[in-house]
């Protein structure tokens, strides 16, 4: 075994911190954790105790929730619409709740099967742009499975998204053969550079094929998604000069529309972009936008824990109930040594197994808990430790932070919406499938 393999060997069974210096290898103890339920987990603990089951549950805070729906308004410009990111936030409970909030019936939808789902359940005035492009199969398969609903009308209600030439012949085909009129927005790269169309020239010629079909599709906007102002190293380009280019562009092409195309233009054009890393460029008062979308801003999963967030808070959680709970922290053929590595390091001294474990996710609540640095990954049951300073028995319920929402929501088969500590209910997620 190498030097630097023996290192990080040791350092997984200890917990600790090494230095390597002329007289080898030294391994700081480490520090007890000591830390019980925050007072808010404290009395969610105790409510999830009382629900009528345990098991792993996908919480949201609607009072939190309600503060970063405030939060959200003060970004949204006054000539801008909301549109929720469904794949963000995909419950239609959850959707409906948030569209009362912000008085908003525009939706940007990722997900075929959610697409159809959302589609037989709404009205006349909801407004659908698909958030990325779909293949011409699915697009066929969508009508042809569309069920009879509220009043909703695609043919009016729904931009398909389009990032190429060929895709728009596609669509213009499968118009033609299905007889149905289709919505096309052009996906246009304002520099995140994932697709669409990322100069003038392709945009006029886009355009020009819209034109010549427009017995079977019409133009109805543009989206430019642009997450990387703040994602792209400022050493490498600055926030302002990001937006600048992304403005410039934007502009550049809604300027083309109405010089080339003067019958395309219409005050209803949808420009979208945004996303809740770049709200706050767009707040300022010179976006080309008339669309901003948005959605994990306002459940804040950790992926989203970034400086041009902060307003923002917490609010969702994974709740887990803790199944097994063992003195010391026994594991298959070093039983052995167990006394050894407890006294070390007394974070180890209780070993807690919960009810399932491996999502993407950080362990939040109580704060003492971490995970065993040598059990591994489980989807089942896994490992936990805590010291005799963290109270946890079982039946307690562990909390744990989502890295994102549009992937971790769907692991779960409903959410618990709660407010002032008490649940409020069950909210279906979205099929997806």
């Amino acid at each position: 075994m190498s030097r630097k393999n023996f290192i990080n060997t040791v350092l997984k069974i200890v917990g600790g911190i090494a230095v390597l210096g002329a007289g080898g290898l030294l391994i700081a103890k480490p520090k007890e954790k000591s830390q019980d339920y925050s007072p808010f987990f404290s009395q969610l603990n105790d409510a999830l105790k009382l629900y009528k089951r345990a098991i792993p549950e996908l919480l949201i805070d609607l009072d939190t929730l309600d503060a970063n729906i405030a939060e959200l308004k003060k970004l949204i410009p006054n000539n801008a619409n909301f549109r929720i990111v469904v794949k963000s936030l995909p419950c239609r409970d959850l959707i409906n709740y948030i569209m009362a909030k912000i008085n908003t019936k525009k939706l940007m939808v990722f997900h075929q099967p959610f697409l159809s789902h959302l589609a037989e359940f709404s009205d006349s005035e909801v407004d659908i742009l698909m958030g990325k492009p779909m293949p011409v199969k699915t697009v066929s398969y969508f009508y042809e499975t569309l069920k009879p609903n509220n009043g909703f009308e695609a043919s009016k209600q729904l931009q398909w998204l389009v990032d190429t030439d060929q895709r728009i012949n596609n669509y213009i085909a499968l118009a033609k053969n299905l007889k149905v009129h289709l919505l096309l927005n052009l996906e246009i790269d304002v520099g995140l550079h994932r697709g669409g169309f990322d100069n003038l020239a392709s945009v006029e010629n886009a355009l020009k094929i819209i034109q010549e079909n427009k017995e079977h599709v019409s133009f109805s906007g543009f989206m430019g998604y642009d997450p990387h102002i703040v994602k792209v190293p400022s050493i490498l380009l600055s926030r302002a000069e990001a937006y600048k280019r992304v403005k410039d562009f934007y502009n550049d092409c809604k300027n083309l529309v109405k010089e080339k195309f003067p019958s395309m233009w219409r005050e209803n054009l949808t420009f979208n972009g945004a996303g809740s890393p770049s709200l706050e460029f767009h707040a300022k008062g010179d976006s080309p936008l008339n669309d901003i979308a948005a959605g994990s801003c306002l459940v804040k999963p950790t992926d989203f824990d970034i400086d041009s967030l902060t307003q923002f808070k917490p609010a969702s959680y994974i709740a887990t109930p803790v199944l097994k709970k063992y003195k010391n922290t026994p594991l298959a053929s070093i039983e052995k040594f167990k006394g050894l590595l407890n006294t070390w390091d007394s974070n180890m001294k209780n070993a807690y197994y919960i009810y399932g474990g491996s999502w993407m996710a950080d362990l939040y609540e109580p704060k003492g808990v971490k995970l065993n640095p040598l059990f591994g990954k489980s989807t089942n049951q896994i490992l936990i430790n805590a010291s005799d300073k963290t109270p946890l028995e079982v039946g307690d319920f562990v909390f744990l932070r989502p890295h994102q929402s549009e992937f971790v929501f769907l692991q779960f088969g409903n959410i618990l919406p709660f407010r002032n500590n008490e649940i409020e209910g069950e909210w279906s997620l979205l099929n997806n499938a």
